[in-house]
């Protein structure tokens, strides 16, 4: 028969590679002190280290798997079978700080990373269901968070210098209660509140300008220095205004949001049709029945994503404020204190909540975006 009654799948190179590297690790000890001892009887061996073999030979199995099975059962089924090599790997003694990594234990680590990649691209290519989008993106993140607990162990890198993401999770767990008023206080007072009061003010005097041009030439230079202004030297005066609680950061987050969602109202609105303003003024539509109708519409899409912006800054504005001056709670608070103390766990834990609080954020804001510009190229395309 013809090569082409046997078409070979997309990856399968990686495949062939990732199956070479998990050969090739049953035949190098794991560890130092394995190759100090000496090469030990293959039954030996078998008994002594059940975890290797279980992961290899997933590993094996996964590999094959990646040579002959497509589509999306083929996929699933090749990351399901990785991710159980990857389980077993990680029990192992280097991967538990409890030796050092020798070849074997890298040439197998290797071979995950052939599989991984090959089990991301197969599920990138998915398509035909609304949940084909989101495999790719969790399992990169999965793999991140794994390669980095794996790799912090087994190279003994100092907890000061990049804790293991299970260390950060325990500090979650350990101090759930006092993270949770942190994001009380930087997230539900500071930053929305001053979100909402930032974005809000920078929309209404965007329409004023709109109204009187006459106000560009005066507001529009003085909104632009605002922007100016850097953040180390706001937080600070903000304080000694405010106070130390969460009224200062609210005026800090209303400084950094102010702006971007003034410029990119005043180009929403300006990006209405000429066509579209003359048949409303054809129509005598006022001047509020025209912004209604026609402007606010067109500007929709800018607005939207003034507000995806301004979400993120309005976090890091808080967060910073939090360095020069605020009461014992607090994210930017605990990230200062903790850092202090070299408890870099906690550290860790609170970038964390601060990072899913943002992500969770944009996530919804990109729903509210599709929901409401959902006419626009820009989100269709999405």
């Amino acid at each position: 028969m013809s090569r082409a009654a046997f078409p070979r799948p997309e990856g399968a190179m990686t495949a062939v590679w990732a199956l070479a590297c998990w050969l090739l690790s049953l035949s190098q000890p794991l560890s130092w002190g394995e190759a100090a001892e000496g090469a030990a009887a293959p039954a030996q061996w078998l008994l002594s280290q059940p975890w290797a073999v279980l992961g290899a030979a997933l590993g094996v199995l996964a590999a094959v798997w990646g040579l002959r099975a497509t589509g999306r059962a083929g996929s699933l089924g090749l990351t399901g079978v990785t991710a159980l090599a990857a389980l077993a790997w990680l029990q192992l003694p280097p991967a538990q700080g409890a030796a050092s990594a020798a070849a074997g234990f890298w040439l197998g680590v290797l071979g995950l990373a052939g599989l991984a990649w090959l089990g991301i691209q197969r599920c990138a290519a998915l398509q035909g269901r609304p949940s084909d989008g989101v495999w790719a993106p969790l399992l990169f993140g999965a793999w991140v968070l794994y390669a980095w607990q794996l790799l912090t162990v087994a190279l003994d890198v100092p907890r000061v210098l990049l804790p293991a993401p299970a260390l950060v999770l325990e500090a979650l767990w350990l101090h759930a209660a006092t993270l949770g008023g942190d994001f009380v206080q930087t997230v539900l007072k500071a930053v929305l509140l001053g979100w909402a009061l930032g974005s809000g003010l920078g929309f209404a005097v965007a329409v004023a300008i709109d109204r009187q041009p006459f106000l560009q030439r005066g507001l529009l230079p003085l909104a632009s220095l605002s922007s100016t202004v850097p953040l180390v030297g706001v937080a600070p005066i903000a304080v000694m205004w405010f106070g130390f609680d969460w009224p200062s950061k609210v005026a800090v987050v209303v400084l950094m949001t102010f702006f971007p969602m003034l410029v990119s109202t005043l180009a929403g609105l300006q990006s209405a049709g000429r066509l579209e303003r003359e048949l409303m003024h054809s129509y005598a539509a006022s001047y509020g029945r025209t912004l209604w109708s026609l402007r606010l519409p067109a500007a929709s899409p800018f607005v939207l994503g003034a507000l995806k912006v301004n979400a993120t800054l309005a976090l890091i504005g808080a967060i910073v404020a939090e360095f020069f001056g605020s009461p014992t709670l607090g994210l930017g608070f605990r990230i200062s204190t903790e850092s202090s103390r070299m408890n870099m766990a906690l550290v860790w834990a609170a970038i964390t909540v601060a990072a899913l609080t943002g992500s969770l954020a944009y996530a919804l804001l990109v729903r509210l975006e599709r929901r409401v510009a959902f006419w626009h190229p820009s989100v269709r395309s999405a």
